[in-house]
């Protein structure tokens, strides 16, 4: 698959939102997400892009909306694998050019009231869980036994929401901070649907020689029904560890965006100013992890 990086879109509709990662836009009673291939490390979005990010991040959302489901809906309505799929969602005065790199990369959900809780659930001590572990034996402010290592298993995964910032870091939130925010109806739900989704793809993954050990997620409200929006079980939200290699005592090899941050420390970079470019051998690197998590969980080619 050779087609250019794509690192920002200018379609002929109303932009509803650009994010990090994503150009959203309106399409009157629903939205067109567009993955693009930017890639963000330490809250910026680096200057170059990740070839076939975007495929991988749209088509792996699609793969697990599809089989999750059963367990709480979801915000997709079609994966646009043809770009002409979108003439069924714009009158005809509002139809354009489609352009190729929408194939594979885009799809049509419903619109939704975005909950401002990110959904975190952490099935293995690792990143800033281990830290905080490390120094207070506590995850977010939970607490855990006492002699568990680096990347070790939890007793039981652990449902740890945040904030859900529009710029700097997320900051860990109690369960009663939830419920104040949505209440506590859609709190325990929201609580209870994570931690369902993780087993179901927990057990999954291990199947096919993969560890989840840590996942976010968001929710919205589809009138008043709960339902999973942006981005489910991807690299970008989620840590994937091969179970070949996995060790407990140390860090994990990522099936992620590791390669970027771990050249971006290295650097000596303050995180405080526009980030350098990547080389092309991260780049490559960290193409090739984002289809190879891609392709051994989905067991499909990337298209």
């Amino acid at each position: 698959m050779s087609d250019p990086v794509l690192l920002t879109t200018d379609l002929s509709l109303p932009l509803f939102i650009r994010g990090k990662v994503r150009d959203t836009y309106d399409l009157g009673d629903h939205l067109l997400i567009v993955a693009t291939d930017r890639i963000s490390a330490f809250d910026y979005v680096l200057p170059c892009g990740i070839p076939q990010k975007g495929r991988v991040l749209n088509q792996m959302s699609a793969f697990w909306f599809a089989k999750t489901k059963h367990l709480v809906p979801n915000h997709l309505i079609e994966s646009v694998q043809h770009v002409r799929s979108l003439d069924a969602y714009l009158p005809a005065p509002k139809r354009f050019p489609y352009p190729a790199y929408l194939s594979g990369r885009a799809m049509i959900v419903k619109k939704a009231k975005r909950l401002p809780v990110e959904c975190v659930v952490r099935g293995y001590l690792a990143g800033s869980g281990w830290a905080e572990y490390q120094q207070r034996g506590t995850i977010c402010g939970l607490p855990l036994p006492e002699g568990l290592r680096e990347s070790e298993k939890l007793p039981a995964p652990l449902f740890t929401p945040t904030t859900k910032a529009e710029a700097g870091h997320d900051e860990p939130i109690t369960m009663a901070e939830v419920t104040g925010l949505v209440g506590k109806a859609l709190a325990e739900e929201m609580r209870e649907k994570s931690l369902a989704v993780y087993q179901l793809a927990q057990d999954y993954a291990r199947a096919r020689g993969f560890i989840i050990a840590d996942t976010k997620m968001e929710f919205g409200l589809d009138g008043e029904r709960l339902i999973l929006i942006d981005e489910l079980l991807t690299p970008d939200s989620s840590r994937f560890w091969d179970t070949a290699t996995y060790e407990v005592g140390r860090s994990q090899d990522s099936y992620d965006k590791q390669p970027v941050r771990d050249w971006l420390t290295q650097t000596g970079w303050d995180k405080n100013s526009p980030p350098p470019d990547l080389p092309l051998e991260v780049v490559s690197a960290t193409s090739r992890r984002y289809i190879q998590a891609y392709e051994r969980l989905t067991g499909r080619k990337l298209a």
